[in-house]
């Protein structure tokens, strides 16, 4: 049922909405969480889940509606207000400060000072205590946070909201650049934190995730509250509908396909400088590839290794009638096109625009006598917004201004209007809602439909076994076994990933 008022509620959101020019982000939205509970938001990209959840943190002001925390009045006017009050928003890209010390960043925006000097003792104190809290010891508080794994920089933000005084924590997708002993250890915490009277709101696309940890999830779509239930009353698969209209088994698509001959082949590929031990694999047109590991593996070097991001220092790489290493510029020329795991910092130019990013690699295609030509590359901007049904206001929108999904189908669609023959997808569909995934899927289906190929790394192993034609195995930097996917199931793949197959002999 929709909620209205909710009497046990520390925070509430009633009736929000909230606009940007002629878009609307938010229309009536209703939103509550309870002390000493983890309430899941979900929702497609686009559905309004940021924006809401930027509400509560003082990011967004809504033009109406009406907001309480512990059932008082609550209309924080910053971010800093927000925290002041008890609320704290930790992004998916982690906010910290990268060349400030550990302990430096806990205490950022609320150091303590000692008149006019700051107080190094009581910061170091405070961030010690808001991290043993966490459970966690072995951070040092001299560290620069450039130097911290994802996984302690999460823990730092954490601690920077505990430090802080906040009782309520908004966690954006914070899962989706960690590895499963990442995920578990943060889910301990997170029940932790429960028990000690904490309450989070939690985003993410990783639907199997959010049954194990949260008590509750609501539904946005379009800019207002579906459905609010208790987690343990739905099933993932009666979940889905609410959120897109569909049955999970609708989100795959693999159709009937025929492989051809190789299209690229690697013969025991080192890196020069990276993970990446030895690598041999084949990969023929008309197939998609899947490629599964634990953050670590080599799995993201290969793919850099291929692509010319990243040297080798031996063996052979072959692609269509390219033989050799070749750079990234060359890549693009011979036909090949990679998406980085990383859209912000490497997939994408996020100040610049939807059709300059859409056209960046092959822009003589919008030329004419060597001068760009606006009305070509917006035509060509355009038909892909359409076809990969693109929520932005135009070619003209910012790469920054749309939500991660739709900068995700952006660098999609720059594959694709480059007419790309192999496509190099590192994690294509973290991030992103269930629709969008959905619409990934049959992209690559009609790519590989096409007789070009597709090689995809995923760490979501019912993607890997839902589309694609054979999935093999990197582990400690090296491809172990390789099999069709009818010779896979889920919990085999899960042992070869973690080097417990019987099964791992090297690949040939």
């Amino acid at each position: 049922m929709t909620e209205n008022m909710d009497v046990h509620a520390k925070l509430q959101a009633t009736d929000i909405e909230v606009s940007f020019g002629a878009t609307i982000a938010l229309s009536g939205a209703t939103f509550s969480l309870r002390q000493g509970e983890v309430h899941a938001l979900l929702g497609e990209n686009g559905a309004g889940k940021s924006t809401l959840m930027k509400v509560l943190a003082g990011i967004v002001r809504p033009q109406s509606g009406s907001l309480s925390l512990d059932g008082v009045a609550y209309a924080p006017q910053t971010p800093l207000d927000a925290r002041k009050a008890g609320v704290a928003m930790i992004h998916q890209e982690l906010a910290l400060a990268p060349h400030l010390r550990v302990d430096e960043n806990v205490a950022l925006g609320a150091e303590p000072m000692n008149g006019p000097f700051l107080d190094r003792r009581r910061m170091a104190d405070s961030a010690r205590a808001a991290l043993a809290m966490l459970g966690d010891h072995s951070i040092q508080l001299d560290l620069p946070a450039s130097q911290l794994s994802v996984s302690a920089r999460q823990l730092v933000e954490i601690a920077r909201a505990i430090a802080s005084g906040c009782r309520v924590m908004i966690m954006d997708e914070p899962t989706s650049s960690l590895g499963r002993k990442d995920v578990l250890a943060l889910f301990d915490l997170l029940r932790k934190l429960k028990s000690e009277g904490y309450a989070i709101v939690y985003i993410s696309h990783f639907l199997e995730e959010v049954w194990e940890i949260a008590d509750r999830f609501t539904v946005l779509r379009d800019g207002k509250t579906v459905e609010t239930h208790a987690v343990a009353a739905v099933s993932v698969n009666e979940a889905i509908p609410m959120m897109i209209g569909a049955e999970r088994a609708q989100m795959y698509h693999r159709s009937e396909r025929t492989s051809g001959e190789p299209l690229l082949e690697l013969a025991r590929v080192k890196g020069a400088d990276s993970k990446l031990n030895e690598a041999t694999l084949t990969l023929r047109r008309g197939e998609i590839l899947g490629i599964a590991g634990l953050v670590g593996s080599g799995r993201s070097e290969l793919v850099r290794s291929i692509f010319g991001l990243e040297a080798t220092s031996d063996g052979t790489i072959k692609f269509a009638s390219y033989s050799g290493w070749f750079p990234p510029a060359m890549r693009w020329r011979q036909g090949a096109g990679l998406l980085s795991e990383d859209r912000r910092d490497e997939g994408l130019s996020i100040d610049m625009t939807v059709g300059d990013n859409l056209v960046l690699p092959a822009v003589e295609r919008v030329e004419t006598q060597g001068w760009l030509m606006p009305k070509a590359k917006n035509d060509a901007a355009n038909e892909w917004i359409t076809k990969l049904e693109i929520r932005c206001p135009g070619p003209q929108a910012t790469i920054r201004s749309l939500s991660g999904g739709n900068q995700q189908k952006v660098a999609l669609a720059r594959l694709m209007f480059c007419d790309v023959e192999l496509l190099l997808l590192d994690e294509p569909t973290r991030g992103v809602d269930v629709k969008t995934k959905s619409q990934i899927y049959k992209i690559m289906d009609e790519v590989a439909l096409a007789g070009k190929a597709v090689l995809m790394i995923s760490s979501y192993l019912p993607e890997l076994l839902g589309t694609c034609d054979r999935i093999a195995v990197m582990y400690r930097g090296r491809l172990i076994v390789s099999k069709t996917v009818s010779e896979w199931t889920e919990e085999e793949l899960m042992l070869a990933v973690a080097g417990a197959a019987d099964d791992t002999a090297e690949i040939a």
